[in-house]
């Protein structure tokens, strides 16, 4: 075979791996988003305790089932901070929080340890419960998960999603959520 068809079909299969690699990228920060009144997609993912946590784990429970982009950094702080202040106003309303992130266990312990943070933070650093729930974004060349909540209702369905949300105030528009639905 001669040395320039070689280098040819060398070159298309680089290309080829490159492509692919290119759209799965871009289809995983693109994934569909579940909706409201649709099933909340399974899970089990390692908490802060490297111990495993499912979803289904919590039926019989509402689930606020948050993503954010990184542990200790300020807006993931403010908005694990309300969470954690409000924690008894949850269980009230028989709701358990589950935060979620592309960092690892190790960073989970480190971010409940030095904030005391005692709800789960769910590590998921192969991103593929953040792009399961259409949470996953690029930011500059990495890929993180994206500021979204899920209520997930006691039968395992979402009933209320929230995207981009602000850390400032998005615990008090979860509770009014959730003091609604358990109204209804």
């Amino acid at each position: 075979m001669p040395k320039t068809l070689i280098i040819v079909l060398a070159v298309g299969a680089v290309l080829a791996v490159g492509a692919f690699v290119l759209q799965r990228s871009f289809a995983a920060a693109n994934a569909p988003m579940p909706e409201a009144g649709q099933n909340a997609p399974k899970f089990t993912l390692h908490n802060q305790e490297d111990k495993p946590v499912s979803l289904d784990s919590y039926r019989g429970k509402w689930v606020v089932l948050y993503f954010y982009p990184k542990d200790m950094t300020t807006g993931c702080t403010i908005e694990a901070h309300h969470f954690e202040r409000d924690l008894d106003k949850y269980k009230e309303l028989n709701a358990v929080i589950l935060g979620v992130s592309v960092d690892n266990v190790e960073s989970h312990e480190q971010f409940c340890t030095k904030d005391s943070l005692t709800f789960n933070l769910l590590a998921d650093p192969n991103k593929d419960v953040v792009e399961k729930y259409g949470s996953l974004g690029n930011f500059g060349p990495i890929q993180i998960a994206m500021r979204n909540t899920f209520l997930i209702n006691p039968e395992g369905k979402v009933v209320k999603v929230w995207t981009k949300v602000n850390p400032n105030v998005h615990n008090e528009n979860v509770l009014a959520a959730l003091g609604e639905a358990e109204k209804g």
